[in-house]
């Protein structure tokens, strides 16, 4: 139907009426069939202003009945495949061509696809056969619920289609042939109760009119329309007579109300006898009560009681179901044929039959027996006997996790059997800490959305349980599990586990050798955590001396290092995942390189020609010259001694660490003159040992000799004596200070020491290890902190006087209490504290 086919939808006819009073009220019915159609405009005419506020209350009404609740359709039973039912896309307010994206799908919970939807128009249509008969037996109100979903966003609709009832069902008799026993005794009027026809059609079409073919004896009795029962009566018109016509064969007609009208017959044989007159009458016509369902077997529901006013054997009763009650109702209900109690002898369950409608004989025992009837209606009670039922559908997981709250992550629906207070259900979700929240879309039916924003890394994956609960007293519940995962986006920058590390290195280094390995770590998964390193050289290029493996991250010298030439480096090593976008991380590195002993001491000085000229006499212990050597290294390996190489039986004695050269007994004249050339061996405290070796010549002339040479020994020893006292001057407050440092470092370690007992869970930092190094001579903390070459270069001879001072440093010490040393690779390790 288009919109021009709606221009007249409601019409208003005025009506007049001439009587006065209550006769002259007229009533206006208005009724319109919202599942039919969506749009349509309204006429209005009135002729005066009440029949105008009349109309305006009818259409209030209806445009509120149309506005409210579900979408609702109606379609006749037995429909053909392709019936139009309505334009359900257009009801919606869905485009027709957005259908198919939004992913338009139907269903029809627990039932067949009796309808389906064209999603090239948006018509809803007949799918398959209908028999409402079938569908929903005698129940008045017959629908099909069905549930539309879209996505894009994910939305449901319910929509109801109301299966109307056709005239397809004749009138059927349970029986083709009724024989009845009438006594001739019997007075007109007598009244004798017939099986009637039964019509699976609901409403006009099931109401049943009886029609009897024509006789001169009997006639028929329905009743009124408000005690009209399923069974016609049978009243006698006139007085039988047995030796007239002791047989009657009559044809009883049961025709419904549909159009077109559908009839059935059965044959009515009576056979007229004589004896008991009185027939057993009820105290009541109709009997009442209620009873709970799921009672027990054995229990009582009314007891029934007739009376006959014969006396004898034809006042005896026996109480029975009539012929026409269901074999169904026959297994759960019994009744005593002596004393008429109705006892329950099977299940009684609300959810399948709610009302049981019983005729009951009493027969009694004459010859031929007579009978009364009544009616027997058990209304049955619910009780809280269903537990809730709980599904869970369109699970959407994995849910990411920087999904935002009030993302839908499934469709819940919940429903109950019973009824009034015990199919209320109340619905919840466990345990409510986490970040999840059910919200009502429509009735009994929730989404599970998100209530907060979500972190994979805390958690990774959400166990949920659905509770649901009646209001029935005691109450049933019911449950239903679901895993929520959740999927990772890259929000994690890789992290080293030290903003900084430290690394000792030993010079001379082969090229290529492995001197150390970071490691960052990223908390998130498969790609997000795929983690890569490179140098950053940003500042300064460090390629020709460092390099680091992309995957590994192990650290590579590429050349060996010279301690003399370079003593820090000093960079940043960066770390990437493999996220979109990639996430950046870095740590600074500082490699230390530790000097070896790779340099032979190198003499310096006068020529090896060139002697030094002592005259007669000569004291002991004078000074005649020294020996100047330098050592390229540093600390021990520079810390230089001098010895004679053959002092045997030599006058002659060298200074152990000044390198003076002075006489060990005293020179008389009478030795005579004499030139002497003394090897003196200069070696270095490195491990292994460096020595290289000197000549130094010594002529000893007379007085007369020595005029000549006096102006030149006298420069000599004017300059080489200073030299020496200051040389030794500078050793002796090396040493002294060396000394008091290393004094100092001792107590204040023992003091640490003392102090971490009581507190063994302190740890000292931040810090970078301390090489500890020793020799025959005392011992010194090496800091890679600070260090400070002190350095005395006396003069022409360039003497050089190293001395390593150090700033006192603690000990690092881990977790575990032991202190971190570098091995000889340069990497930090652990050693047990003295």
């Amino acid at each position: 139907m288009t919109k021009k086919e709606h221009k007249k939808v409601l019409e208003v006819l005025m009506l007049e009426d001439a009587s006065l009073s209550r006769n002259g009220n007229v009533s206006y019915i208005v009724t319109v069939d919202a599942g039919a159609i969506s749009y349509f405009p309204v006429d209005l005419h009135w002729k005066d202003d009440g029949a105008k506020r009349l109309l305006q209350l009818i259409l209030l009404h209806t445009a509120w009945e149309v506005g409210s609740g579900q979408l609702h359709y109606s379609v006749s039973e037995e429909s053909q495949h392709g019936t139009f039912v309505g334009r359900i896309a257009q009801d919606l307010g869905l485009e027709v061509s957005e259908l198919v994206l939004r992913m338009f799908r139907m269903v029809s919970k627990g039932q067949e696809e009796y309808f389906q939807v064209n999603v090239q128009n948006g018509v809803l249509f007949v799918n398959s056969r209908i028999d409402r008969e079938e569908l929903c037996a005698e129940n008045m109100d017959c629908a099909i619920h069905l549930e539309v979903i879209v996505d894009k966003p994910l939305r449901v609709f319910h929509v109801e289609v109301e299966i109307k009832d056709i005239n397809d069902n004749a009138p059927v008799f349970s029986v083709h042939e009724q024989i009845l026993a009438i006594a001739e005794s019997r007075v007109a009027g007598s009244r004798f109760l017939l099986v009637g026809a039964s019509d699976a059609d609901i409403d006009s079409n099931a109401l049943i009119t009886y029609k009897l073919s024509p006789n001169d004896y009997f006639i028929l009795d329905s009743g009124i329309e408000e005690t009209r029962t399923k069974s016609p009566v049978l009243v006698l018109k006139a007085p039988l007579d047995r030796e007239k016509d002791p047989l009657h064969r009559l044809l009883l007609t049961a025709t419904d109300g549909g159009k077109p009208q559908l009839s059935g017959t059965v044959q009515l044989v009576i056979n007229v006898v004589d004896a008991n007159d009185n027939p057993p009458v009820f105290n009541q016509s109709v009997y009442r009560v209620k009873l709970l369902e799921n009672s027990a077997s054995g229990t009582l529901v009314i007891t029934l009681n007739a009376t006959d006013s014969d006396a004898g054997i034809n006042k005896e009763i026996s109480y029975s179901f009539s012929d026409h009650i269901p074999p169904n109702f026959r297994k759960i209900f019994s009744i005593n044929s002596n004393t008429g109690d109705l006892i329950v002898s099977g299940n009684v369950d609300f959810e399948d039959i709610n009302v049981f409608d019983l005729q009951i004989v009493a027969e009694d025992k004459g010859n031929p027996p007579l009978s009364g009837h009544c009616q027997l209606i058990i209304e049955v009670l619910d009780v809280n006997d269903n537990a809730p039922d709980v599904s869970v559908s369109s699970l959407s997981v994995p849910v990411p996790e920087d999904s935002p709250p009030g993302t839908v992550v499934a469709l819940i629906s919940v429903a109950d059997r019973d009824s009034g207070a015990n199919g209320k259900i109340n619905c919840s979700l466990w345990p409510p800490k986490f970040p999840f929240k059910l919200t009502s879309n429509f009735k009994n039916y929730y989404s599970l959305v998100l209530s907060e924003p979500l972190d994979r890394e805390q958690v990774a994956e959400y166990g949920l349980i659905v509770k649901v609960q009646d209001q029935g007293d005691p109450a049933l519940s019911a449950s239903s599990s679901l895993v929520v995962p959740i999927s990772d986006v890259n929000d994690n920058t890789p992290t080293f586990a030290q903003p900084s590390y430290t690394i000792f290195l030993k010079e001379n280094n082969p090229p290529g050798a492995h001197i150390f390995t970071v490691s960052a770590s990223d908390p998130d998964v498969a790609e997000n955590a795929l983690v890569s390193y490179w140098l950053d050289e940003k500042l300064w290029p460090l390629s020709s001396y460092i390099s680091v493996h992309s995957e590994s991250g192990k650290l590579y010298a590429l050349q060996p290092l010279d301690y003399e030439e370079l003593k820090l480096l000093e960079f940043q090593v960066r770390a990437k995942d493999a996220g979109l976008p990639s996430l950046c991380g870095n740590v600074t590195i500082q490699v230390f390189v530790l000097d070896e002993n790779d340099n032979a001491p190198a003499v310096s000085g006068p020529a090896e020609d060139t002697p030094t000229l002592v005259k007669f006499p000569v004291a002991a212990g004078h000074v005649v010259g020294k020996i100047h050597a330098l050592d390229a290294d540093s600390g021990y390996n520079a810390w230089l001694c001098y010895e004679l190489y053959d002092a045997t039986s030599s006058p002659w004695r060298v200074g152990l660490y000044s390198g003076e050269i002075s006489t060990i007994r005293t020179l008389e004249e009478t030795e005579g003159s004499y030139s002497q050339s003394l090897l003196v061996l200069v070696k270095d405290h490195g491990k292994p040992v460096m020595s290289t070796t000197a000549t130094f010549s010594v002529s000893l002339v007379a007085s007369a000799q020595a005029a000549q040479t006096d102006a030149h020994l006298s420069r000599i020893g004017g300059r080489t004596k200073p030299l020496a006292d200051t040389a030794n001057l500078y050793l002796i407050i090396s040493i002294c200070s060396v000394s008091s440092l290393f004094l100092l470092v001792i107590l204040v370690y023992v003091a640490l020491r003392c102090q971490s007992q009581d507190k063994e869970a302190m740890m000292y930092g931040p810090g970078t290890a301390t090489l500890v190094c020793a020799s025959e001579v005392g011992s010194w903390s090496y800091s890679n902190r600070h260090s400070h070459i002190l350095a005395g270069v006396s003069g022409d001879s360039g003497t050089k006087s190293d001395l390593m001072v150090f700033s006192p440093n603690v000990p690092v010490l881990a977790e575990s209490g032991r202190e971190l040393v570098p091995n000889a690779a340069g990497q930090v390790s652990c050693m047990e504290p003295l």
